[in-house]
């Protein structure tokens, strides 16, 4: 695994998993609310690691904009996931994150950048790891 690649085998792809993790997952906020994590913990014999995936509501804009959004939010991720990947080796398991646009779309924000969404994405790596070093969260499914 690249340090800061973001390879397929890092990527939540099963529409299963999607539905596990909204049923049962936990979620934070950004600081400033433009994006949401929900986030699941699994204790695991296998490799440890992170699995993360990025969606964009339809009712946000058209789909040129949505998969610039989820370009920028894969870049901001692939930049910070280091911390994540730490805990999860510590805590030998495996998590699983979504990262959901939360209260922006493309009428009320044309233009995004990278330096929109990096802050809310290192906010939120931060809080779910806290969440995972303090709380030990550990969702056994």
């Amino acid at each position: 695994m690249k340090k800061f690649g973001l390879s397929k085998s890092e990527r939540i792809k099963s529409k299963k998993r999607f539905d596990l993790l909204f049923a049962k997952g936990s979620f934070v906020l950004s600081k400033n609310g433009k994006v949401k994590a929900v986030f699941c913990f699994e204790n695991s014999n296998e490799q440890p690691g992170v699995q993360a995936a990025f969606t964009v509501s339809k009712k946000a804009g058209k789909a040129v904009w949505r998969n610039r959004v989820k370009r920028l939010f894969k870049e901001s991720y692939r930049l910070n996931k280091e911390s994540l990947i730490n805990v999860c080796n510590q805590k030998q398991g495996i998590l699983f994150v979504i990262f959901i646009l939360n209260s922006i779309n493309q009428k009320n924000f044309n233009k995004p950048a990278l330096k929109d969404f990096h802050d809310e994405i290192i906010d939120l790596i931060d809080k779910i790891s806290v969440r995972l070093k303090n709380s030990g969260i550990s969702n056994n499914s």
